[in-house]
């Protein structure tokens, strides 16, 4: 019988491929897809063994709270693409914004965040935080000497997203890191638009990146999910023990559901990439619309970072038609093939008004110094033929031909 040659070092090999083999962990059975490994606990072959491995003396799987051979699966390929020691695998993606920040955190502390940002991370920043004696400062993410000028002695985290929610800003990753850490701090960065794809946050200084991997991860619009990742020493003895004790764990199922989708996220980002620069291509040119953002383009107001930290433009476009919340209404509610959701990253394209969904907590003034107007679109590129999604978008806009609707 011939010997199968030597099993390659992932880290060597290209996304694509680590995207289809990192991290594989066969059974007894030699399965090519991964195995499903639904189940609570695990039996121990005697007491002694149940003992080393409750202690930590002995490596094996104790609980699914804490870990599973198909969670494992999971976090490995991720963290193999992501160029990171380690990583743990959560419910949501809230449950991973939230875990990462809590588990570094202790009441004196303080954050200094990005003010643009999802809803729902704002509210962790600014009204979680605070009532466990963790004060926050929030800034403009694009001015260095804002961020410099909010540190204090007590501040242990920086957090931020880019390209942010919904507007796709840029921030500079490697200025903000390198501010981070001469004050002694770390910097926490929310990559989900980007992806891993085309942004690394690790090899850009971020000490911990975090992803909802219910958006692109899975791409399809089915499991909710959430990934941590950062160097091992972080994971393993600062998010590991609140992770294991608070419970926010990945189920086995949607973990499984993840190492399928991730054989082709290479490919989905890419075409979906493709479209979104085709249809803001279109959307640039036509008389009802204004102040189009897509991070891969020259007018961009911070391409220069985009060339340097970016490989792509992504996903995601965000812009504005002329005539405010009825205009925007009106012309969603025409789209035949471009669906109304508050998701993205997904096969299927979606659009979203962010004043009135994501953002729609927060006050008109908040949302004003965002720049989140009425008048604003926020629009996740799926698989579809981009000609397909121009004629709906353009079908679309004919509705705002009207007199009424049209007037800014």
């Amino acid at each position: 019988m011939n010997a199968r040659g030597q099993k390659p070092d992932m880290k060597t090999l290209h996304p694509a491929t680590q995207l289809v083999h990192g991290g594989t962990n066969r059974s007894q059975f030699g399965e090519v897809s991964e195995a499903l490994f639904l189940t609570q606990a695990y039996a121990y072959p005697d007491m002694e063994t149940a003992e080393a491995r409750m202690k930590g003396a002995e490596p094996g799987y104790v609980y699914s709270r804490y870990s599973n051979p198909t969670v494992d699966m999971f976090q490995q390929r991720i963290a193999l693409l992501e160029g990171a020691e380690a990583a743990r695998a959560t419910a949501s993606g809230m449950a991973a914004v939230t875990t990462a920040l809590m588990a570094q955190l202790r009441a004196g502390d303080h954050v200094v965040a990005a003010r643009a940002m999802f809803g729902a991370c704002l509210y962790v920043v600014e009204d979680m935080l605070p009532r466990f004696g963790v004060p926050s400062t929030l800034v403009d993410g694009g001015d260095l000497s804002r961020w410099r000028a909010a540190m204090r002695p007590e501040t242990k985290l920086l957090f931020l997203e880019t390209p942010t929610n919904p507007c796709l800003e840029v921030y500079d990753i490697a200025a903000i890191a390198a501010i981070a850490h001469e004050y002694g701090a770390r910097l926490v960065v929310d990559n989900v638009f980007a992806t891993p794809i085309l942004q690394k946050p690790l090899a850009l200084g971020a000490d911990c990146v975090v992803y909802s991997a219910t958006k692109h991860i899975d791409g399809h619009g089915r499991c909710l999910g959430g990934i941590i990742l950062g160097g091992r020493d972080l994971i393993e003895n600062e998010i590991h023990p609140f992770y294991k004790q608070t419970g926010p764990c990945l189920s086995p199922f949607n973990a499984w559901v993840f190492l399928k989708s991730l054989e082709t996220l290479a490919l989905r980002v890419r075409q979906q990439g493709q479209n979104a620069e085709r249809i803001t291509e279109f959307l640039s040119g036509h008389r009802h619309v204004f102040n189009v953002r897509y991070p891969g383009r020259p007018d961009h107001p911070q391409a220069d970072v985009v060339k340097r930290q970016m490989s792509g433009g992504g996903t995601l476009v965000s812009f504005e038609v002329r005539g405010g919340k009825p205009a925007a209404f009106a012309f969603a509610n025409r789209l035949s093939l471009i669906a109304i959701a508050n998701n993205l990253g997904d096969a299927k394209s979606l659009i979203t008004h962010p004043a009135t969904t994501t953002h729609q907590r927060l006050t008109p003034e908040a949302r004003a110094a965002l720049g989140v107007t009425d008048g604003l679109l926020r629009l996740s590129a799926g698989l579809e033929d981009a000609g397909d999604l121009i004629a709906d978008l353009d079908a679309a806009l004919e509705v705002l031909d009207s007199q009424d609707l049209a007037a800014e």
